[in-house]
């Protein structure tokens, strides 16, 4: 099978595609073959190495799948089913790779509604909106959140999601994306490069921030009292933490991890046509170099996928 590795740090052209070995599937897992492969911002990181989550290169990159299951070492599929999931995050799940060996709760079956392109684009960015809103958050009808990036990956679900529980969405976008947040269902968008989110919202139940930099800490004065922030990107500053206690206010940090019930959860509202997950664009497997330009570009709509023939 071919898949695509590095042997270095750096830009999108230490990406290369060799061959490689299937994986094996062992007792409780299965072997996919791949149709689809949801990119995320955090691969470009890893691949320039700006953490060590897998540790130092070679390594392959990926967890957001969609394919037909070849093989299965489990009572929860057969072979010719149709799946879909996030597999092993945080730990390497070696997911830019024609065939991939997952664990059988790792993954759930793809709706018919959803294309194998859709369903590679949604685990990671849902999950994260998913456990950041339902889980941590607490979001109900009434609630007032303030999505930070309504436009990007996890922002454009998070939209959908918190609407779908009732609540009042505000998000940042710049003007460009107006529109297509405004589709999605957000209430009030805040053009980031002309108005102060910090100034212009108040009394915001949740605070979702997938963007980093200062915004976790400039969201501190649009809660009302009680209110909480879940942080995608800032779960461990401490002396932020000290400041949003100190203020009577929740800190949340979020690690997405693989959720059957998540992903289920996320599923039954693209049933409903509650959620559409939004493809900026699609790359055939060969171009990775091409994706990852794109990628780390940032400011997407929606998400990028690579095809498998």
């Amino acid at each position: 099978m071919r898949v695509i590795t590095q042997e270095k740090l750096g830009g999108p052209e230490v990406l290369t595609i060799v061959e490689a070995p299937e994986p094996r599937a062992v007792p409780t897992e299965v072997l996919v073959r791949v149709k689809a492969i949801g990119l995320n911002p955090l691969e470009a990181r890893l691949r320039e190495g700006e953490f060590p989550l897998l540790g130092q290169p070679p390594f392959v990159l990926g967890w957001d799948v969609s394919g037909v299951v070849e093989e299965a070492l489990t009572w929860r599929f057969r072979p010719g089913d149709e799946v879909f999931g996030m597999p092993l995050f945080p730990r390497a799940a070696n997911a830019y790779a024609e065939v991939v060996a997952a664990p059988a709760l790792h993954l759930i079956r793809k709706p018919k509604q959803l294309s194998h392109v859709e369903a590679a684009a949604l685990p990671v960015v849902g999950l994260t909106a998913w456990q950041g809103l339902v889980d941590l958050g607490g979001v109900t009808a009434g609630s007032r959140v303030l999505i930070h990036g309504g436009g990007g990956g996890v922002g454009h679900v998070a939209i959908q999601l918190a609407k779908a529980l009732g609540a009042q969405v505000i998000t940042t976008a710049g003007e460009s994306k107006r529109k297509f947040v405004e589709g999605l269902g957000a209430d009030e968008v805040i053009d980031y490069r002309k108005v102060d989110f910090a100034e212009a919202v108040r009394d915001i139940d949740v605070v979702l921030d997938t963007l980093g930099g200062d915004v976790a800490e400039r969201s501190l004065g649009v809660l009302r009292p009680g209110g909480q922030l879940v942080t995608a990107v800032a779960d461990e500053d401490t002396e932020l933490i000290a400041k949003f206690e100190a203020a009577g206010m929740r800190f949340s940090g979020i690690a997405v991890d693989p959720d059957p019930v998540g992903l289920r959860g996320l599923v039954a509202l693209v049933e409903q046509r509650k959620l559409r997950v939004h493809v900026q664009e699609t790359f055939p497997f060969e171009r990775i170099v091409d994706a990852h330009r794109l990628l780390d570009g940032g400011h997407l709509q929606g998400k990028l996928v690579l095809t498998v023939a």
